[in-house]
């Protein structure tokens, strides 16, 4: 008997081992982060800012791009699903949600519809995040569509169950592309008119910079299936179409996930003007924070939008709001959005440059998962993406610095708690 007990100690033992160093590994935030501010060396107008945009981060920004903002499911859905319907040879879709319901049935439909007319039809769905039931699934496979799932687990990966795809895309004939910060589910249908339809906002792009956006799905298609997607009709040769020059930036952990903050921070640190930040999870960490207090102290002006009330993950806004003492004593101008939910991810600098994509401004984004973001190098393109702003800013209500100073000391504890475990939320 005490032989038994001891083997069944050394087994729990071993097994209580294993089990600790597999959540250490998933909790971890992986590569290491970039701990210092960065030093303004040039304006966003310089040449050596886009310069640096495509050799440190790189690809290369390319000319000849038409980006075309969509805002809302009204004007999201449709688009994606008449390019989609329109296919002729392929169709490359990669997402982080993808949940049952009406819009979901629409797209489970007219990718069905596509793939029994021979368009070759690839669907990679996060393996957590892609919520369809087994029936849509099995449909879309029995008529010809791929499905794959991202980071399924295995005996082999388990380390790396917390690494999620948050990346948006859908490449299509590989000259449409769609990115932003959508996924395929009914939060975001209508037109943000009520709690229960989502403010999002997704872009439309022709281009050569769509070859990127392809190469991006392709990052994670091939590991994820062991089938390399290439040829004509996945990269064909994409003449200048508009005036926007662009890229298509990539981020994930083991594959480069700090160049995601790199890009944020380079971003900000070379702002001469202003900032506009809208972000559906804000959770700066501390070098973050200290960037963007220098160029407050540079006299940037500094506005952020992020949810209200209306928040899918309230231990978030606890978390976010930690962080806001600082900012607000610099002057920085922090907006609650009111009507619903809050979901969009743009980020406009000095009226020229913008990104947008599936990036959260938090550590999950910036190290766990993996990300897409389009930068756009434009003063038209950004001039509409400001009317936009300004359009949610209206619907926002500002948080002042004695408001917030003025909070119950639970309300602040409580805050402080979040923010403890803000690198998983």
């Amino acid at each position: 008997m005490p032989a038994k007990k001891a083997i069944a100690g050394a087994v729990l033992g071993a097994a209580a081992t294993v089990f600790l160093t597999l959540l250490v590994l998933n909790l971890s935030i992986g590569d290491k982060q970039i701990d210092h501010r960065l030093t303004q060396l040039y304006s966003v107008e310089d040449r050596q800012f886009t310069r640096t945009m495509g050799v440190i981060l790189g690809p290369a920004l390319e000319p000849g791009n038409r980006v075309q903002a969509l805002v809302n499911g009204d004007e999201i859905f449709p688009s994606m699903l008449e390019a989609i319907r329109s296919a002729n040879n392929t169709i490359t879709l990669e997402t982080f949600i993808f949940w049952s319901g009406t819009i979901g049935n629409e797209f489970v439909d007219a990718l069905v519809e596509r793939a029994g007319r021979g368009v070759r039809v690839h669907v990679l769905l996060d393996w957590i995040g892609g919520q369809l039931d087994g029936e849509q699934i099995e449909r879309m496979q029995r008529h010809g569509v791929e499905v794959r799932r991202y980071n399924t687990p295995r005996w082999n990966n388990l380390h790396r169950l917390n690494n999620r795809t948050h990346r948006k895309l859908l490449v299509v004939d590989g000259r449409i592309g769609f990115t932003g910060g959508v996924g395929i589910s009914d939060v975001w249908r209508g037109d943000a008119d009520s709690p229960a339809h989502w403010r999002d906002t997704h872009f439309r792009i022709e281009g050569p910079v769509v070859g990127q956006m392809q190469a991006a799905f392709v990052d994670n298609w091939m590991p994820a299936t062991g089938e390399v997607l290439h040829g004509e009709a996945y990269l064909p040769e994409l003449p200048a179409v508009g005036s926007h020059s662009a890229q298509m930036f990539t981020s994930s952990p083991g594959g480069g996930s700090e160049s995601m903050q790199l890009l944020y921070l380079l971003s900000i640190s070379s702002a001469a003007e202003s900032i506009r930040l809208s972000a559906s999870y804000f959770i700066p960490d501390d070098v973050a924070v200290n960037t963007l207090l220098a160029a407050l102290r540079r006299g940037v002006r500094v506005q952020i939008i992020v949810p209200g009330l209306h928040l899918d993950r309230p231990s978030v806004r606890r978390a976010s709001r930690a962080e806001w003492g600082e900012l607000l004593r610099a002057g920085a101008e922090i907006h609650e959005f009111q009507p619903t939910m809050y979901h969009v991810k743009v980020m406009i600098v000095d009226g020229l440059w913008v990104s947008v994509g599936s990036t959260n401004f938090d550590a999950r984004s910036f190290a766990i998962n993996d990300e897409a973001n389009l930068n756009v190098y434009d003063a038209a393109f950004a001039r509409r993406q400001i009317e936009i702003f300004e359009r949610d800013l209206a619907q926002s209500r500002q948080v002042t610095l004695q408001e917030w100073e003025s909070m119950p000391w639970t309300d602040k504890l409580l805050d402080f708690c979040a923010s403890l475990l803000s690198s998983q939320l």
